[in-house]
C-alpha cells in the first residue's frame, strides 16, 4: 500500500488545496452553529459529502427529520448516480476495498481517476484506494482545522467556494490541452447551458445530467474510440 500512496500524492496535491481550504470552511461554519469538533470529525468521516454537509448543517440546526434530511440529501448527490455508473466497471474487480472506494467517489476523486492509470508495478485498486483515502484525509483534516480555529479567530469565507470550480477549471483545460475527450466537453458545455437558460441556475443540473448522459450515449462510439481527439 505504501507504494499506492506514494504513486497518489503528487496527483492528490491540487485537491488537497481545495479540499483543505473547503474542509476549513466547513468546520468553521460548524462550530457557529453550536457543533465542535467531533461533530466535524464524525461528519467528515462518516458522511464525507462536501456541499451536502454544509446543507446538514443547516437541517441539524433546525431539528429536520428523518424524511426531509434524506430528500435533501438525494437532491444536493443526485449528481453521484451518473459517475458512480461510469466508475462501476472499473471497481469491478476490486474486492474487499470496493465499498469504501464506492462510498469515498466524490467528484474530485472521480475527475483524477478517470484522468489517470495506475503507474507500472503498483496495483490498480490500491492506487484508487489510496487516491481515495488520501483526499478524504485531507477533508478531513481541513474540517477539523476550521472546527479548532473557528473557536478563536474570526474568519471571512466570501469567496472561498470558488476553489473546488476552479481545480474543476484547471482539470477540463489540462484534458483539452492533451486532447483527450473534447467531444465530451463540447457535450457537456452545450448540454449544461442549454438547461441553465430554459430552466435557471435553481433546477438545472439534474436535467443537465440527464442530458449529457443520453448524449454520451448517442455519440458513444466517438467518444470511447478517440475520434473526439480533432
Amino acid at each position: 500500500m505504501r507504494g499506492a500512496l506514494k504513486a497518489a500524492f503528487p496527483l492528490t496535491l491540487p485537491v488537497m488545496a481545495g479540499y483543505m481550504f473547503l474542509g476549513l470552511g466547513f468546520g468553521v461554519v460548524l462550530n457557529q452553529a453550536g457543533f465542535g469538533a467531533g461533530w466535524a470529525l464524525l461528519m467528515s468521516t462518516g458522511i464525507y459529502a462536501g456541499a451536502m454537509q454544509y446543507v446538514a448543517v443547516d437541517l441539524l440546526a433546525q431539528g429536520a427529520g428523518l424524511i426531509q434530511s434524506a430528500l435533501m440529501t438525494l437532491m444536493v448527490n443526485s449528481r453521484h448516480l451518473f459517475y458512480g455508473l461510469t466508475m462501476a466497471r472499473r471497481y469491478a474487480d476490486s474486492g474487499r476495498w470496493k465499498p469504501y472506494l464506492a462510498f469515498s467517489l466524490t467528484d474530485e476523486t472521480f475527475a483524477l481517476l478517470s484522468l489517470t492509470k495506475a503507474p507500472e508495478g503498483v496495483c490498480e485498486t490500491r492506487f484508487f484506494a489510496a487516491v481515495s483515502m488520501l483526499n478524504q484525509c485531507y477533508w478531513v483534516l481541513g474540517s477539523l482545522l476550521g472546527s479548532f480555529l473557528g473557536q478563536v479567530l474570526p474568519f471571512d469565507l466570501t469567496g472561498i467556494e470558488f476553489s473546488m470550480p476552479a481545480l474543476f477549471v484547471v482539470m477540463l483545460v489540462e484534458q483539452w490541452r492533451q486532447k483527450k475527450a473534447r467531444l465530451s466537453v463540447l457535450l457537456g458545455l452545450f448540454a449544461a447551458l442549454f438547461c441553465l437558460f430554459i430552466l435557471g441556475a435553481e433546477r438545472f443540473s439534474v436535467p443537465a445530467m440527464l442530458l449529457i448522459t443520453g448524449l454520451l450515449l448517442l455519440f458513444k462510439k466517438q467518444v470511447l474510440s478517440g475520434e473526439d481527439k480533432a
